[in-house]
């Protein structure tokens, strides 16, 4: 038992090693890296800039409105996890990958560590850059505590949730768009899935309204998922926010789940 323990280990730690090399040389993963921090950055900072309320009589949620550019930012590090395993399949490495490392599920989970923790790191950089352009910019457009607002500050207990929320959901949305990838092995084809799911659930429930339309909200993984950053009208939400971001990691898991199983399964 003791030895299949340490041939596991053994095959996860050197699968590791080989993904974290490979994703460092892989062209273009520096690039999207910082791309999604600057989109998230400069969006929240535009919306913040945009925003004015002086009266104070506003409905707004600072934390919301400064973390808005995760609406965006996220495409592109879905795109950067579809391309940590898509485009071995594109080049054929994939082959070379699997002969080196037989166990495919270790394979797998080094590459869903190796995604996850760029999109933790990047995901902490953008939501602080994110957070810092908004308390900047919101104070001088009326929606700061002077005005009856909740101050934009890390040591607030629901903007601190708001903040390691959106890290989190940054890197459940990697996992999302990594499972997806493994499932269906096309760049195009798995990119277009995981941004029809992120986007088309609001867009539907808004359009259908009513309570098909808040039952939508609850169950689309982007909806229910950036419900974690809210701070303000939580009883108004379709879904609370750590509810809602659960959503979004059972999203990830059976798609993480389905791109196990195909990988188990199908020849490369």
């Amino acid at each position: 038992m003791s030895v299949l323990r340490d041939s596991l280990r053994d095959s996860l730690r050197d699968s590791l090693r080989a993904e974290w090399v490979k994703a460092r040389t892989l062209a273009g993963t520096g690039w999207l890296l910082l791309a999604a921090v600057v989109l998230t950055v400069a969006v929240g900072a535009a919306v913040s800039a945009a925003v004015s309320c002086p009266a104070g009589n506003c409905a707004e949620d600072p934390a919301k409105i400064s973390l808005t550019g995760i609406y965006l930012g996220q495409a592109v590090v879905a795109v950067l996890a579809v391309l940590m395993i898509s485009s071995e399949y594109s080049s054929g490495m994939i082959r070379v990958t699997l002969a080196a490392m037989p166990r495919r599920t270790a394979v797998l989970a080094a590459k869903a560590v190796v995604v996850t923790g760029l999109a933790l790191a990047g995901g902490t950089v953008a939501v602080l850059g994110s957070v810092l352009a908004g308390r900047s910019l919101l104070a001088g457009h009326g929606i700061d505590p002077a005005h009856g607002y909740p101050s934009l500050s890390m040591a607030d207990g629901p903007v601190l949730r708001a903040a390691f929320g959106s890290v989190l959901y940054l890197a459940l949305v990697a996992l999302l768009s990594l499972g997806i990838a493994c499932a269906v092995r096309d760049s195009a084809a798995a990119i277009g899935i995981v941004l029809g799911l992120l986007y088309l659930f609001p867009i539907m429930g808004a359009l259908l309204g009513g309570s098909l339309g808040r039952h939508l909200q609850q169950i689309g993984p982007m909806t229910a998922g950036l419900a974690i950053q809210a701070t303000a009208g939580l009883r108004g939400l379709p879904i609370g926010p750590w509810a809602g971001l659960g959503v979004l990691a059972a999203w990830a898991a059976a798609a993480v789940l389905a791109g196990a199983l195909v990988l188990a399964l199908r020849d490369a």
